[in-house]
């Protein structure tokens, strides 16, 4: 039996869409409609976040706020490695998905010599970097910032140095850069990208899963696909961005797009995935209350999260 810790991360400078530094607190309320004392169980910690730069100029406009975003990283990846190291399971609910490379930062202190795969439930690839970046915001950012990846093939910006600095010391933090090769990927329910993305995805052959593909073969096979791709990894991260839904049910998020997983198929994939040894950490992010009707989005994460966690306590 595992013992979990649940790391709350409720950060929300990296994303564009205001509101998703209180879907943690969103996924507590949705806990106690169902009159569920699943937050009760399992010890927790708060990691100290930066909102307060919402409130400020920004100063890097292809990186927006990412000297916020390196101290939530320091701060994130340090409990993760903690929880770790005192031998819990880190289940990180964060606000924003840019904190996910703190985590894998985390994992990787804890872990310096795992060949770590990631398995990235999400609709966008967040590939970008800040020479690539459409809109400078960071949630945009975390796979290419945990790949150590500038993408200066794709570049469409000339990035100011001290936009540069801060990049390379963000991609620096927990046991310097590449802490993760491209080849230990794997998307699920990916289809909103860029060019430049995809370039990346092409260039190193990344893994991606299709919904129609999961659709057509179960969430089962999926798992057990992934799980074969990933065998030369000796510790696996799944992240869950609540947009890899479909948009008629993940109106609580700030991306929304069409053609993603439905609620079942998403809980059923994730509970397969915790039945592996291998799962070290587990994240859910992106849920935006302010953006929906009756905590809808919240009570789904909230569904998602109990049974992972259930899961994981069985085996």
């Amino acid at each position: 039996m595992k013992n979990i810790k649940l790391i709350e991360v409720p950060s929300e400078i990296g994303a564009g869409t205001r509101g998703a530094s209180l879907g943690i607190d969103a996924i507590k309320i949705a806990a106690l409609d169902f009159m569920s004392n699943f937050f009760v169980h399992f010890p927790s910690e708060k990691v100290k976040v930066e909102n307060h730069l919402l409130f400020e100029p920004i100063h890097t406009p292809y990186a927006k706020r990412i000297h916020g975003v390196i101290e939530v990283y320091k701060n994130l990846s340090q409990s993760v490695c903690d929880a770790m190291t005192n031998n819990f399971f880190p289940v990180v609910l964060s606000g924003d998905h840019s904190s996910a490379g703190g985590t894998i930062a985390g994992i990787k202190m804890a872990k310096p010599k795992s060949k770590l795969g990631v398995i990235w439930i999400d609709a966008h690839a967040d590939l970008h970097t800040p020479y690539t970046t459409p809109s400078g915001n960071m949630h945009g950012m975390p796979l290419a910032a945990a790949l150590g990846e500038d993408n200066i093939e794709m570049k469409s910006h000339t990035v100011d140095d001290k936009t540069v600095k801060l990049w390379n010391e963000l991609k620096a933090i927990g046991k310097g850069k590449n802490k993760l090769l491209a080849e230990d990927i794997v998307f699920i329910s990916l289809r909103d990208y860029e060019k430049e993305e995809k370039a990346l995805i092409e260039k190193y052959g990344i893994k991606v899963i299709t919904t129609s593909e999961l659709r057509r073969i179960g969430a089962e096979n999926v798992s057990r696909k992934v799980l074969r791709y990933l065998s030369d990894c000796t510790d696996i991260y799944v992240s869950f961005d609540v947009d890899s839904l479909d948009s008629s049910i993940s109106k609580g998020t700030g991306t929304p797009v069409s053609n993603g997983l439905k609620e079942r198929e998403a809980e059923d994939l994730i509970s397969k995935f915790m039945q592996n040894r291998k799962i070290c950490c587990f994240e859910i992010t992106e849920v935006n209350p302010t953006l929906d009707k009756e905590n809808l989005m919240a009570e789904i994460a909230f569904h998602i999260l109990q049974r992972s966690v259930n899961v994981l306590l069985m085996n």
